[in-house]
């Protein structure tokens, strides 16, 4: 079996056809439909009847933000919000086992054993929250915010990376924090332990993979992943940082970017053996290995990529309608889990991949028998029509009825009656059709004719050029095989230059006539070809006649004979164009010497003095002159002046022109010193007596 059902088809990478089955919702329904018709759907459909809910309430109040499966397999748990909150789901019973409310949210989580008995989840406000079987059991803090931790089983060790340097370790046989390991980053995005040898990996803000020994605490490898995720084809604006960490066996480590690129690493080389790039330029949100056909899949919020980890071929992909959060495969099966920005958690089924798992072992026979029986919609009852297509059918009168539902830009209705309208509408569409067909094949059969140049009705002079250049275009790469050019008259982008009037080359403009005596020469062969190929249209001929060619002799002799005339045409134009502006100005003279002027008046304001017309104008002379002439007309004046320095530079200095106000404040301030001067009196008269002091002046 090769297929996996959904409301969506695409083929596989080796040509198979796939389809990816969403299981809450077995058989599309209409969204209008009340729970009365669907009852009744379900007793008239066979589909509808038989549709399945995997899982019952496999839902989130609103967000969910991990999911993940316990080793036993009979466990699915999974965090969300609002309120932030863990859901444990019975995959025996199939429906929720129990929920339990949390203080904040959950960054992420681990089950140290094979059920739901021991737990750990990593806050977003620093703390670590420890819950057994019966419920919360512990809970410490770490110094920076985490993003990230794993259990390394031997040593009974809880390493946490986040905002920091520093990997905190947590003993939880001891119940004390060690000494941490301090990284060359700034920051820490991610981490894994491999569980075959106990290597921990963290990978940094810096785009880099520090490698660990847990036994030595020292640091035994560095992988610079940022350099190597660059490569021609990719465009990167920022710093590719670590965002997923994967290991593999003993030897084979996955590394997701925040550019969208994933590395898979041999670890005995510092060189990837390959990289895949999502194309989105989203951070990768996680990473899986399926061991069984060699596969990887990555995600990001966008898109489940499932690609060889040898060849980096695409096996298929699944793209949900809402954003990703996480990703989580169920071990050997072919049963895919994710977490998405909207209630409902996603369970996707690829029998190609694995079989179900033990607990829905009967969806393999509900896909054998989906495969036999294609899945029938609601949809399939209704036709979509629009605003206009109602108007054509003239049933805008039934908008608001029960006959039509409103739904995106269109409405839908019974196809039934819709059958019945169109019918009576158009009577003779079957006749319509039949003409269509028939008219479709005798073009069929005229298209094997030899046919003429058909010109179009505007531009055709235009349109023979481009025949004609794209015929030697064809000679030229017959001779040099080289690749040619798309015609702009089979360019649709240029379709209407050719159909519509107002595209038409102007003949009688004065640019085309300037340009003219340059092409009429070059293109008077193209003119001939032009009025015979209309000719032939007129007359409808079925056979071109070529006409006689002439001697080489009478060509060459032609040559020297069509550069006179071209200059002498160039110069007919030239006095034309001469001749007619002349025309033109002598006839504005005489429109000006009709025109009688009259008087204008003009109000001035209160408070403000006249002044002549003659300041305007000689300032409108002022700024019709050049910089250097008013520069000299300034230092004449005397308000700008000119000076060099010692330095060897040039010094400016000018006045400012003042106002009318400041030429009276000055000058009132002029007569005021003056009258001061006037009625002061001196005192050089006061003399202080001999010896004592200084004499007073």
């Amino acid at each position: 079996m090769e297929k996996w059902h959904s409301c969506g088809f695409g083929m596989l990478s080796d040509g198979r056809e796939w389809g990816k089955m969403w299981l809450e919702r077995w058989a599309l329904q209409a969204k209008w439909l009340s729970d009365r018709k669907k009852r009744a759907l379900q007793k008239k459909n066979v589909d509808v009847r038989r549709r399945i809910e995997l899982i019952q309430d496999f839902e989130m109040p609103t967000v969910c933000t991990t999911i993940k499966v316990s080793k036993d397999g009979q466990y699915i748990l999974a965090t969300g919000t609002y309120k932030p909150r863990v859901r444990c789901y019975d995959t025996y019973q199939l429906s929720l086992k129990f929920e339990r409310c949390l203080d904040s949210e959950v960054v992420t989580f681990e089950t140290l054993s094979d059920d739901y008995s021991k737990i750990v989840f990593l806050h977003n406000d620093r703390y670590i929250e420890f819950h057994s079987q019966s419920g919360f059991y512990y809970k410490t803090r770490i110094p920076k915010f985490g993003r990230d931790f794993s259990y390394h089983y031997p040593s009974c060790d809880l390493y946490f990376v986040g905002a920091s340097s520093e990997v905190y370790r947590l003993n939880l046989e001891q119940g004390r924090y060690l000494n941490p390991l301090q990284t060359d980053a700034a920051e820490n995005n991610v981490c894994d332990i491999n569980s075959v040898h106990g290597l921990f990996a963290t990978g940094t803000v810096e785009g880099r993979v520090e490698c660990w020994d847990p036994r030595t605490r020292s640091r035994v490898g560095l992988l610079d992943c940022a350099l190597s995720s660059v490569t021609a084809d990719s465009e990167i604006n920022s710093l590719p940082t670590i965002s997923a960490l994967k290991f593999n066996g003993a030897l084979t480590m996955a590394v997701g970017t925040s550019t969208g690129q994933v590395l898979l690493y041999d670890l005995r080389s510092d060189k990837p053996l390959l990289v895949k790039d999502h194309q989105y330029g989203l951070p990768i949100k996680s990473v899986h290995f399926q061991d069984s056909l060699d596969l990887i899949l990555s995600a990001d919020s966008r898109i489940v990529k499932m690609w060889n980890k040898n060849s980096g071929k695409i096996f298929t992909s699944l793209e949900p309608e809402h954003d990703i959060n996480d990703v989580c495969l169920y071990p050997n099966s072919g049963m895919l889990l994710t977490a998405n920005e909207t209630p409902k958690m996603g369970i996707y089924y690829i029998p190609v991949l694995g079989p179900a798992p033990r607990w829905c072992s009967f969806l393999d026979n509900l896909t054998e028998e989906l495969e036999e029986n294609p899945e029938s919609t609601v949809y399939d009852d209704y036709k979509f029509v629009t605003k206009k297509d109602l108007e054509n059918l003239g049933l805008t009168h039934l908008i608001g009825s029960p006959f039509l539902r409103a739904y995106m830009h269109g409405f839908f209705m019974d196809i039934r009656l819709y059958h019945k309208v169109k019918l009576m509408v158009n009577p003779f569409a079957y006749e319509e059709y039949r003409k269509d067909k028939i008219r479709q094949k005798i073009e069929e059969t005229r298209a094997q004719r030899v046919q003429l140049k058909k010109l179009p009705k505007v531009n055709k002079e235009l349109a023979l050029k481009l025949i004609e250049e794209e015929e030697e275009k064809q000679k030229s790469t017959w001779k040099k095989k080289v690749k040619s050019l798309p015609n702009i008259l089979t360019d649709d982008r240029f379709k209407v230059m050719f159909e519509n009037p107002d595209f038409q080359v102007d003949e009688e403009s004065e640019e085309f006539r300037l340009l003219n005596p340059l092409v009429s020469k070059i293109s008077e062969k193209r003119k001939k070809k032009l009025r015979l190929l209309e000719q032939q249209e007129l007359h409808e001929k079925e056979e071109e006649e070529e006409p006689e060619g002439k001697p080489s002799d009478a060509e060459s002799s032609e040559s020297s004979d069509d550069e006179k005339a071209w200059v002498e045409e160039v110069r007919k134009q030239r006095r034309l164009l001469q001749q007619e502006e002349k025309v033109k100005r002598q006839e504005r003279l005489k429109e000006d010497q009709q025109t009688v002027l009259k008087p204008q008046f003009y109000e001035i304001k209160a408070g403000e003095e006249f002044r002549s017309f003659k300041d305007s104008a000689t300032k409108q002379k002022l700024m019709n002159k050049t910089l250097e002439d008013r520069l000299k007309l300034e230092a004449k004046n005397g308000t700008l002046s000119v000076s060099d320095t010692t330095v060897g530079s040039k010094q400016l200095t000018f006045t400012l022109k003042r106002s009318e106000q400041q030429k009276k404040q000055q000058e009132a301030e002029k007569l005021h010193r003056q009258e001061r001067k006037t009625l002061r009196r001196s005192a050089g008269h006061l003399k202080s007596r001999h010896g004592r002091g200084r004499p007073f002046h």
